[in-house]
């Protein structure tokens, strides 16, 4: 089970709530106002993440809303973002290293980032530059994950430690993309349950990167807010569909195996020393061509997806059957026909049909306007992770240029492959053992 330390931590105020954007009384440091934050309390989120600690409150003030308390934490075995729960707004951001920039500046840049990072999901202002936009908030659960480019290896001179895992992925039928929303030397994922916490944190970001790097991309999403619904549930896609059913969970035996690059050299999986307890996070614009959705019936929706709109219980099970009920891939209704159609999303993507290939999906919604006739740009900022995208993302993709339901209502727009090291030890920056290694 990967290391839980870079969790949400949780609190529930032991006292009055003040409003999310309350500032601290007359006195009170906003540190301590943070420190404030209350006992204990669940946090739930599609990927299991695990429910954490805070310290005791402080009698002295009042402590923030749970939802501003919790708190990610930045050092552990590996970076925040993968296993945390999911979070109501993300961004995502890719640069190239300026002309002249070489591992020097790199590694410079990798150690501002890392420091603004670390201070931002503590609830601290990023630095002297800090533009006060969160001032009155709390972490909201803030998290900062960095990757690194198939391109950035020969850019900073460091071709030979670049992973095999991080070759390109290949061309899918499916691919209608733009190269220039795509790849980049340097990623960055953005998650937090506040949208000014997260822009906050992709302005200082980037302005840290100075002139040293420039925005290649970037990209905004959305997911729903904690606490919007009567009970913790999986999220909803904007097809109206429960999206993350069957996600690898952390207390899965084999999860670290499948996510995470082992730390032994040679055990056959394992990668460069430096991205030991990383992983690969493919990323894909996924424009869902809603239009055309929304006129199929109910009954078509559901036999594209294989599950019921309503729960996403598997079309196989009875009226009794759940979203965890087993699927039936072989039950046939009275007529014959399997009631799981051949070309449905859920059978084609499950482990158990591609050679046990498995991801953690962890993806953000998002909209981007109208064009002229009305037409929604929307769909899917597709994250997934996995100890090797060469037995996770693309087998599954491949299978789905095949004869996905699906893909007649989807069209992926935009794509990358990051190698996103172990998470930083005290005193470390992410990438630090790549840079000085």
């Amino acid at each position: 089970m990967p290391d839980q330390s870079n969790q949400a931590v949780p609190s529930v105020p032991s006292g009055p709530e003040i409003p999310g954007n309350a500032t601290a009384p007359e006195g009170i440091s906003r540190r301590r106002m943070l420190g404030t934050a209350g006992a204990t309390g669940l946090v739930l989120g599609v990927a299991g993440a695990a429910a954490g600690y805070a310290a005791a409150p402080s009698s002295a003030a009042a402590p923030l809303t749970s939802l501003g308390s919790e708190r990610a934490m930045f050092h552990g075995k590996h970076q925040p973002g993968i296993t945390t729960p999911m979070q109501a707004r993300g961004h995502l951001v890719a640069f190239d290293l300026a002309a002249g920039s070489g591992r020097k500046e790199a590694a410079a840049l990798l150690r501002r980032w890392s420091e603004t990072a670390r201070r931002l999901m503590a609830g601290e202002p990023a630095g002297t530059r800090d533009t006060d936009v969160a001032r009155d908030a709390g972490p909201a659960s803030l998290t900062v994950t960095f990757g690194f480019g198939h391109s950035f290896f020969g850019r900073t001179g460091l071709d030979e430690q670049r992973p095999a895992a991080l070759d390109p992925l290949p061309d899918f039928s499916s691919d209608h993309l733009d190269k220039n929303r795509s790849n980049g030397d340097l990623w960055v994922q953005i998650g937090a349950d506040d949208a000014l916490v997260a822009f906050h944190a992709l302005r200082a970001i980037q302005q840290d990167a100075g002139t040293a790097a420039r925005i290649r991309w970037q990209m905004n999403g959305f997911n729903r807010s904690p606490g919007a619904t009567a009970h913790p549930m999986t999220a909803r896609n904007l097809m109206g569909q429960v999206d993350g059913t069957r996600n690898p969970k952390p207390a899965d035996a084999d999860f670290d195996e499948r996510i995470f690059v082992p730390e032994a050299p040679g055990s056959g999986k394992a990668g460069p020393v430096w991205m030991a307890n990383g992983s690969y996070a493919v990323v894909r614009r996924i424009r869902m061509l809603l239009d055309d959705w929304e006129k199929l019936s109910l009954k078509a929706q559901e036999d594209v997806i294989g599950r019921r709109k309503s729960d996403g219980a598997p079309l196989s099970g009875g009226s009794d059957a759940t979203e965890t009920t087993e699927m039936d891939l072989e039950k046939t209704d009275a007529s014959g026909k399997l009631v799981v159609p051949i070309n449905a999303h859920a059978r084609i993507t499950r482990p158990d049909q591609n050679g046990g290939a498995a991801m953690v999906r962890r993806p953000f919604s998002y909209h981007d306007g109208f064009d002229a006739d009305g037409v929604p740009d929307a769909g899917l900022l597709f994250i997934c992770w996995q100890a090797d995208p060469l037995r996770g993302f693309v087998p599954v993709q491949r299978k789905l240029d095949r004869g996905d339901a699906l893909s007649q209502f989807i069209r992926h727009e935009a794509s990358g492959l990051f190698a996103v090291p172990g998470g930083a030890s005290e005193g470390e920056y992410v990438g630090q053992r790549l840079l000085e290694g």
